[in-house]
């Protein structure tokens, strides 16, 4: 059945289920996806606490000599209460005093002998953090299906929170089937070809955070390729290149009909990649894409890589596009959806200069994809593009200005 990539990716949201749930520590949650809301236990900060080394005042005080009556430091618990004409020497975090109306910082006073003496302006509240102005207890710090990273830690450990409840990683199982294929850790005959396919898919499934099993290379027999799906039928996903068009030999679509696979489409409308085939065998999806380098990789930066945001249990599981103008004129033949690998500098997309389904170079090269719609023949320079990121750092080879003036 030939679906056009809408349809595609409707029908992969409607029958990918999101994996099941664990409780872990949250030094391990990093990249992991949120089961359940969090919700605050208590106030941050916990106290009306100094913004500033300074005088915890009174500002009736303003522009007076005042005595110092203690030091109080972050983690004191001193109860001090302070009156007209007189303060306390303060820290940054500590409490402040009963009765302070403001802080003082150091840098803006005179010392005055024992005393010291205060500016002439001074307002309520300043450099005072209030009790709960970060967080009040009952807010909903993080909701059910955000991808945690580095700094969502931090909203955890100031609640004191050791332990969060995240979806399981999914677990990919990927193979290639193609008699003429060979790993490279092996050597190759002149009829040969190494399996470029799998090792960069299943670095891609790592980055986007899964546990992958590599089951190596089936050669072209139903018998072969039938042995590595009953070794993969325990995972979440089965992705496999090759094998998916209508040679002699292309056997992988048979071979999981065997398993009564339930086949959600076989065809997109899109190039490369037209024979793209989506399934599910019980509750294991599975993903085959055609044996091209190019046209494997572009294909599961669509769909492979949405199969894995829904079975994740992101929230954001949806692909997302940066805009960029194109940066020459382009040219293209019509008819079906496009896929165009290519460089975004920040600003315009390039595309690259050369480039075919069975290539591997473009994808050391490329960092986006724009997807042109069937009708689309050609683009200027300068027009608007929609960019499918592939690589999730837009670093540059030279220092550039990283202000927004």
């Amino acid at each position: 059945m030939m679906v056009s990539v809408e349809e595609a990716l409707e029908l992969i949201y409607k029958n990918v289920i999101p994996k099941t749930t664990e409780v872990l520590a949250i030094e391990q949650v990093l990249g992991r996806v949120l089961a359940r809301e969090v919700v605050a236990t208590h106030n941050l900060p916990p106290y009306d606490n100094s913004a500033m080394d300074g005088y915890a005042v009174l500002c009736r005080d303003a522009g007076k000599s005042i005595e110092v009556l203690d030091t109080i430091f972050a983690g004191d618990d001193k109860a001090i209460a302070i009156f007209e004409g007189n303060g306390v020497k303060i820290m940054t975090g500590a409490r402040i005093p009963q009765g302070c109306e403001c802080i003082v910082p150091v840098e803006n006073t005179t010392p005055n002998g024992e005393e010291v003496m205060l500016p002439e302006n001074l307002k309520a509240g300043q450099h005072i953090r209030l009790c709960g102005e970060d967080i009040e207890a009952d807010d909903v710090l993080l909701d059910a299906g955000t991808t945690l990273y580095a700094h969502h830690i931090a909203l955890f450990a100031s609640q004191g929170i050791s332990h969060i409840s995240v979806y399981k990683r999914p677990r990919v199982a990927l193979f290639a089937s193609g008699s003429e294929l060979k790993m490279h850790f092996e050597n190759v005959q002149a009829h040969q070809l190494y399996n470029t396919n799998t090792p960069s898919i299943a670095a891609r499934c790592s980055e986007l955070g899964c546990d992958v099993a590599f089951l190596g290379t089936a050669v072209d027999t139903l018998e072969d390729i039938h042995e590595h799906i009953k070794s993969a039928l325990d995972s979440d996903l089965i992705i496999t290149s090759g094998g998916v068009s209508v040679g002699d030999a292309d056997y992988t679509k048979e071979a999981f009909g065997a398993f009564d696979m339930e086949t959600f489409f076989d065809k997109i409308s899109i190039k490369p990649g037209k024979p793209t085939t989506v399934g599910r065998i019980g509750n294991t999806m599975v993903l085959n894409l055609p044996g091209n380098p190019l046209a494997a990789a572009l294909n599961f930066e669509i769909f492979g890589q949405s199969m894995i945001l829904a079975l994740s249990g992101a929230s954001d599981k949806y692909l997302g596009t940066l805009n960029a103008t194109m940066q020459e004129n382009y040219r293209v033949k019509p008819g079906r959806r496009t896929l165009i690998p290519g460089m975004y500098d920040g600003v315009s997309f390039k595309p690259c200069e050369k480039f075919a389904p069975g290539m591997v170079s473009p994808l050391g090269k490329a960092n986006g994809i724009i997807m042109l719609d069937e009708t689309v023949s050609q683009l200027q320079k300068g027009d608007t593009v929609k960019i499918i990121p592939t690589r999730f750092s837009l670093n540059q080879n030279s220092a550039k200005s990283l202000v927004t003036a």
